[in-house]
């Protein structure tokens, strides 16, 4: 376990809401004891309201520009030993798939849709489902951000069938070969 301490870099989860980024950056949280941004958190927090409150009342690109201003401040703030939790709409811009990658390992969590439409299924907070066929929106979404999902990440996991300890396992693994290997 002393290993784990001189990961000296942040880890970056991005996907599509569902895939279980909060829980498993609770786990890496818990494995690592660095902190985690929960970044939609952090927008609620300073906006003062919940996410679908902002996307109800200044729109959806307001929430995208509060996304854009928290990567820079994290990226500008030299931001070190932190989980990072994405929402997963954050890589439509390309200066946020940059900021991503500056942070440090970034991880796309990733599932079927079946498994996705399972997770959200549950949840009236996700704005982007608050519609009349939401596994066709989810289709979409997927469609459109798998590709940039795919250009930011330096891995991708499929979370499906495993739990939040396995995948922080395999993402520490993975982290630790990345960064040893980076600075090298």
């Amino acid at each position: 376990m002393s290993d784990i301490k001189k990961l000296p870099e942040n880890i970056v989860l991005v996907g599509i809401m569902g895939c279980g980024k909060s829980t498993v950056g609770r786990e890496l949280q818990v494995r690592l004891g660095y902190p985690l941004v929960d970044m939609d958190q952090e927008i609620e927090r300073t906006a003062g309201k919940p996410i679908s409150a902002i996307f109800a009342e200044e729109g959806e690109g307001r929430f995208r520009d509060m996304e854009t201003r928290l990567l820079r401040q994290l990226d500008a703030s030299d931001c070190r030993r932190r989980i990072v939790s994405t929402g997963g709409g954050v890589v439509g811009r390309e200066e946020n798939r940059r900021l991503l990658r500056s942070l440090g390992y970034v991880v796309w969590l990733d599932a079927p849709l079946s498994v996705i439409l399972e997770r959200t299924g549950k949840t009236r907070h996700r704005p982007l489902l608050q519609t009349a066929d939401p596994e066709a929106k989810l289709r979409e979404l997927l469609e459109t951000r798998g590709p940039l999902y795919q250009e930011t990440a330096h891995l991708k996991l499929d979370t499906s069938g495993l739990d939040s300890g396995e995948i922080a396992a395999g993402i520490l693994e993975c982290a630790r070969y990345f960064f040893s290997h980076r600075h090298a």
